[in-house]
Parts: structure tokens; C-alpha cells; sequence
């Protein structure tokens, strides 16, 4: 754990939300951020991958973060955007809640993540930054985009 959080000391995270908590993404894992719009559905895939977009002729999946890990119903207002993320290489949306700001965490402000019963399993989680009263819980987006229960990365490379 110490080498991970020497890793990112001094790293830029992106802050979004999901229902009520707070999470947060190392930001150079994001290409970019855009309004929700509609996407066009694929047959058979799993609910929480909305779909597909064209993003300036590059076909993207986008996963909706709240069906994944069933936090409520999905509103889709004014607020709600998708973040393109560049994965290894490839591009995919996320649809969150809300994005709140762009913030750099030093060591001593990232505790290791408890095991607990959050959304996301520890085993994606690098820990929780803290900012002065606001938590975020940092998630290895990489780790989580390309694990198998995602099935994201592999289905993209066949």
C-alpha cells in the first residue's frame, strides 16, 4: 500500500459523485468530460452498459456507474455527465452523477480503504482521500475498467 500511495502523492484526482458519496479518479486516466446524451442500446449487452457513442468517429461504450452498483434508480438531468476515459488505450464513457472539481492529494491525506460494504470492492478502491471535511473514495479506475467483471477491455480487443 505504501508504494501505491508514493505513486500517486502528489496526483491530480477527479471528483465525481454517485448517489450520495463522493469518489475520485486519478486524472490523467480522463480524456474528457461531456453532457449526457442518448446512446444507441446494443442487443444482449449488460444493463449497466447503456451503449455506444460516437465520439468524433470513434465508437465508445459507455457504462452507467450507478446501475453497476445498484445505487437507485438513474436520473438523467442537466447534471449528469459521462466521462471519457482512455484505459490502456481504449476509450470508454462513464456516466456519473455529478463532477465536482479537480483535486491534488498528497501522502499523508490518502488512508488505506477498510473492508467494508461499499459499491465497489476494495480490491478497486486505492484508499480514501480526505479534504479537510470532504472524504472521496479514490478508485483504480484502470483495475476496475478491465476487470472481467466488467468485461469492457477484452470485448473491445476481440
Amino acid at each position: 500500500m505504501a508504494d501505491q500511495n508514493a505513486d500517486i502523492a502528489g496526483h491530480e484526482f477527479l471528483a465525481f459523485k454517485l448517489g450520495a458519496e463522493e469518489y475520485g479518479i486519478d486524472i490523467l486516466k480522463v480524456q474528457e468530460i461531456r453532457g449526457y446524451e442518448a446512446v444507441t442500446r446494443i442487443a444482449n449487452a449488460p444493463e449497466f452498459i447503456k451503449g455506444v457513442i460516437n465520439l468524433r468517429g470513434i465508437i465508445i461504450p459507455v457504462v452507467d456507474m450507478r446501475i453497476k452498483f445498484n445505487l437507485g434508480e438513474p436520473v438523467y438531468d442537466q447534471f449528469t455527465v459521462v466521462i471519457i476515459l482512455n484505459i490502456n488505450g481504449r476509450v470508454v464513457g462513464m456516466v456519473v452523477d455529478s463532477v465536482s472539481d479537480v483535486t491534488t492529494l498528497e501522502p499523508e491525506q490518502i488512508k488505506p480503504a477498510p473492508e467494508m460494504g461499499t459499491a465497489f470492492s476494495s480490491e478497486y478502491m486505492i484508499g480514501l482521500g480526505t479534504i479537510d471535511e470532504r472524504m472521496l473514495i479514490l478508485v483504480d479506475i484502470n483495475k476496475l475498467m478491465s476487470s472481467p467483471e466488467m468485461g469492457l477491455i477484452e470485448q473491445m480487443a476481440a
